[in-house]
């Protein structure tokens, strides 16, 4: 139910989609899918909130490593992410571009999940500029926002026909973390 939805949403976008247009894509009556959900809005926080689970997931694993160098762990965490959102390119589009239609609060329980992500890049970071990786003058939180970006967008530009997986998910989480280990702010020209 939730894959169908999530095509149906994706090709018609949520605003015009309807439960019926579900319904009739399960091969069953609107009735039957209400015995499911509650209300269309409903069915879009199930499916975000499921997809969010699957990202949760993935932190979790990377986390539970241990004695691992906080590099190591970032370009891992990274790669994953990006594996996911490649595999997953129809939900991970309704995450990004549908969240607004949520109300407040369930819209809120995502983003504070959402925040678990961004607090746990933002340490590993830290971390690894107290132990010297990393220039300590560099704004963790900007840097994290930073490897975010990279992360997110590969579901506007990624085609699994034209694109290798493998090689995109290296490189990018390459970018991420050598863009960090390299990055000596007083190397950079100031731009004035």
């Amino acid at each position: 139910m939730l894959d169908t939805a999530a095509r149906i949403f994706y090709e018609r976008g949520y605003a015009n989609a309807s439960v019926q247009d579900v319904a009739e894509a399960l091969g069953i009556l609107k009735g039957s899918l209400y015995h499911y959900i509650d209300t269309k809005e409903d069915l879009l926080f199930r499916l975000l909130d499921e997809t969010q689970d699957e990202v949760h997931g993935i932190l979790e694993e990377i986390d539970a490593l241990e004695h691992m160098d906080p590099l190591v762990k970032l370009r891992l965490y990274v790669r994953r992410q990006i594996e996911f959102n490649m595999d997953n390119l129809v939900r991970v589009s309704v995450y990004y571009h549908e969240l607004d239609h949520l109300s407040p609060a369930p819209r809120g329980e995502l983003l504070a999940r959402r925040r678990m992500h961004e607090q746990f890049v933002t340490a590993l970071v830290r971390e690894a500029q107290e132990r010297g990786l990393v220039d300590p003058r560099l704004d963790a939180e900007g840097a994290s926002r930073c490897i975010f970006a990279t992360i997110i967008w590969t579901y506007r530009w990624y085609s699994p026909e034209r694109d290798d997986r493998a090689h995109i998910a290296e490189t990018c989480a390459a970018f991420a973390v050598n863009g960090l280990a390299a990055g000596r702010l007083d190397h950079l020209p100031s731009g004035r």
